[in-house]
C-alpha cells in the first residue's frame, strides 16, 4: 500500500476529519509559513508549540529560542506523532514540508523520519522518494527526456505527458515531483527563488541551453532545474556533466546527520 500526496500548494481549508500538521517552535510563536496558516485557518493556538490544537498538530523543529533543533530531537517528536496517528486511525493528517522552511533542513533529511507511519497521512509530493522507493540514478537519458519544451510547458495534460514518457515507473514518479514542485517565482514555502534561478540560467547559458533573455519561459525552465538540483542535492556542474553523458549520479542517501 502506498501513501497519498498533495502538491504543496497553499491551502486554507480541509475536510473536518483531516488535521493540518505543521512545523513549529517550542515557544509557540506561529508567525510564518505553515505555522501562520495553522493559526489563521486551522485553529492552532499561539504559545502551544507541540501537539494537537483546533484542526492542527504542531511538530517542533525549532526550540524555545527559535533556533534549529538537532535532527535527533525532531525525530523524537515525529515518533510521538507516529504514535498519535496510530491511536487516532479515524482521522487523516495533512503533513506540510515541516522543518524545510525556517528551520533550514532539506527534504532528504526530514522525510525519511516518517517512514513506517500509519497510512492515514497525506505527504507533500517532495517526500515521496524518501518514504517509499529510493530515487533512481540520474543519467543523460532521463535529463534529455524531461528537459524539453514539450514536457515542461505542457501544464494542461501534465499527468498524461509524464505517463507517456519513455521512462521507468520510478523515473516517472521523480519526473512528476520535479515538474509539480513550485519554484518560480516563489517556492511552496513562499521564498523568492528568482535570483537563484537567474544564476542557474547564467551558469548553463551556451553550455547546454541557449536561453532568450527577458522572457518568462526560461525562468520556468530554470525553476524545474532548481527543483531537480534540490531533490538530488547537486549543483549546476553536476547537472551539466550528466547532461553531456560524462557521469551518472547516485541519489543522496537519507541522512539523519545532525547539522554542525
Amino acid at each position: 500500500m502506498t501513501y497519498h500526496y498533495h502538491d504543496e500548494s497553499i491551502i486554507k481549508s480541509l475536510p473536518e476529519d483531516m488535521i493540518f500538521v505543521f512545523g513549529s517552535n517550542l515557544a509557540g510563536q506561529h508567525t510564518e509559513g505553515a505555522a501562520k496558516t495553522a493559526v489563521e485557518h486551522f485553529g492552532a493556538l499561539q504559545k502551544i508549540g507541540r501537539g494537537w490544537s483546533g484542526q492542527s498538530f504542531a511538530i517542533p523543529t525549532m526550540n524555545e529560542h527559535l533556533q534549529q533543533m538537532p535532527l535527533s530531537q525532531i525525530q523524537h517528536y515525529i515518533n510521538d506523532f507516529k504514535i498519535y496517528t496510530k491511536n487516532h486511525p479515524k482521522l487523516k493528517y495533512f503533513i506540510t514540508s515541516l522543518g524545510c522552511g525556517t528551520a533550514g533542513y532539506k527534504v532528504e533529511e526530514i522525510a525519511p523520519m516518517f517512514k513506517g507511519i500509519s497510512h492515514n497521512v497525506v505527504f507533500p509530493i517532495s517526500f515521496r522518494p524518501f518514504v517509499e522507493k529510493a530515487l533512481p540514478k540520474l543519467n543523460q537519458k532521463f535529463l534529455h527526456t524531461i528537459f524539453n519544451d514539450a514536457v515542461i510547458f505542457n501544464t494542461l495534460d501534465n499527468e498524461e505527458t509524464i505517463q507517456n514518457l519513455n521512462l521507468t515507473d520510478t523515473e516517472k514518479s521523480v519526473a512528476k515531483i520535479i515538474l509539480n514542485t513550485q519554484m518560480y517565482p516563489t517556492d511552496s514555502n513562499g521564498r523568492d527563488r528568482v535570483f537563484e534561478i537567474e544564476d542557474i540560467l547564467h551558469t548553463m547559458q551556451d553550455k547546454i541551453f541557449n536561453f532568450q533573455s527577458n522572457s518568462e519561459g526560461p525562468m520556468i525552465f530554470g525553476g524545474v532545474i532548481l527543483a531537480l538540483l534540490e531533490l538530488y542535492n547537486i549543483n549546476e556542474k553536476d547537472f551539466v556533466d550528466v547532461w553531456q553523458g560524462s557521469r551518472e549520479l547516485t541519489p543522496p542517501k537519507a541522512a539523519h546527520r545532525a547539522k554542525k
